[in-house]
């Protein structure tokens, strides 16, 4: 396999991999010790991610308050993204091969429609992540895109739709850019949105939206 068709294939197939939890966290935990990104400035120890990089174990849930939930949860336990692609011989495809390119044309359709966790629907709950920036002004940001893993949609093809969540602050979010961690928390839906940055699945009306702090760290 070529070069550019091995990475075209290969990064969005690693988060499917990952979300479908048939590839180990160790392969792309250590891939992202190498990679170059302009703009940013050092993240905390554990940032979130889908990968080995997450934050300790939330205590005990406060009755009323919102529920720690991982990226995980959000796909479905059943869900097999590569089902299609078990035969498949990635290694004999070439650029200019006819059926790369049809390949990667249904998996981004598979991606774009990925199922939702009914058990999560409507539920008031906290999740980690990074920010994709959708509508910024002078006055914060008023919609974004999380995502589970550092690049998603800006450095790398977007993960699938339900390891994308549209957020919609109550507040326009102050203060963050593109790629910042941050916790949200707020009631989730499954609304599917269609933005120049990716598809996503779900939708948290975010009641907060605050500088991540691995709660690990604190002393």
């Amino acid at each position: 396999m070529t070069l550019s068709i091995a990475l075209t294939l290969r990064a969005p197939l690693a988060a499917c991999m990952l979300a479908a939890g048939i590839w180990t966290a160790p392969t792309l935990a250590a891939a992202q010790t190498t990679k170059t990104t302009p703009q940013t400035t050092a993240l905390p120890p554990n940032t979130p991610s889908i990968t080995a990089n997450r934050p300790a174990a939330p205590a005990p849930a406060v009755a009323g308050a919102p529920r720690t939930i991982k990226w995980e949860e959000l796909v479905p336990p059943n869900w097999d993204p590569l089902a299609e692609f078990k035969d498949v011989n990635f290694g004999m495809l070439d650029d200019g091969d006819p059926r790369a390119m049809a390949m990667m044309k249904r998996l981004r359709e598979i991606w774009d429609q990925a199922p939702t966790n009914p058990t999560l629907v409507g539920q008031a709950v906290r999740i980690p992540g990074f920010i994709v920036p959708l509508e910024d002004s002078k006055d914060g940001m008023k919609e974004f895109l999380l995502v589970p893993y550092f690049g998603a949609c800006i450095h790398s093809p977007p993960p699938p739709a339900n390891q994308i969540i549209h957020v919609l602050p109550k507040t326009p979010a102050k203060g963050f850019r593109s790629m910042d961690t941050v916790w949200i928390s707020g009631t989730l839906s499954t609304v599917r949105t269609d933005s120049y940055m990716g598809t996503s699945s779900y939708r948290i009306d975010a009641v907060t939206v605050l500088p991540y702090e691995d709660s690990s760290t604190r002393r």
